[in-house]
């Protein structure tokens, strides 16, 4: 178990390290034509940095999109093999409560919403270009925006405090199974 942050009393054994899609492995645009929502933007390195968690941790996927979820789902479920949940935004706290422990829970959000799970999860991580509220209520903020990179940082940055830190020096090596 690692204390968080010495300004918090959550203290946390994580076991799932759950992420909102939109604004967070996306840069949260969604592009329109007259067709309706047709393509969102996803980061570089994110899933690569995201198999690196595999042996510490499980990895879920949520978003309230209703009309982007099979775009969704196209890369999260289907591309990188990866658990991805239609959560509204407003039921998060309900939906992490019936299936988890919310202490063991890591959640990376960015909404105007978010700051209410992050309160009642062991730790919390928002991008740097989050909502101000989700800024100041997370446990750590990384400098990178969402969908560009501030996935890969957060890992780093779970690796870091809660098991053991990336060797920059050697290639890892991956579950092809999830790439």
């Amino acid at each position: 178990m690692v204390n968080s942050d010495e300004n918090s009393n959550k203290v946390i054994d994580p076991k799932i390290f759950i992420f909102d899609v939109d604004g967070v492995m996306t840069d949260g645009k969604f592009y329109y034509t007259t067709e309706g929502k047709v393509m969102k933007k996803f980061g570089p390195d994110d899933n690569d940095a995201l198999s690196l968690l595999d042996p510490y941790m499980d990895i879920r996927f949520i978003s309230g999109d209703k009309r982007g979820f099979p775009i969704t789902k196209k890369r999260i479920g289907e591309d990188m093999k990866r658990p991805i949940d239609l959560v509204s935004t407003v039921n998060r706290i309900e939906w992490i409560e019936k299936q988890y422990d919310p202490k063991t829970i890591i959640y990376m959000g960015d909404g105007i919403f978010d700051p209410f799970v992050f309160r009642k999860v062991g730790y919390s991580i928002a991008p740097a270009n989050a909502d101000a509220f989700a800024k100041q209520e997370a446990d750590y903020v990384t400098t990178r925006e969402g969908g560009d990179r501030a996935v890969a940082e957060a890992v780093l940055h779970v690796l870091k405090t809660f098991f053991v830190p990336f060797d920059r020096s050697t290639i890892p090596l991956i579950n092809k199974s999830k790439n």
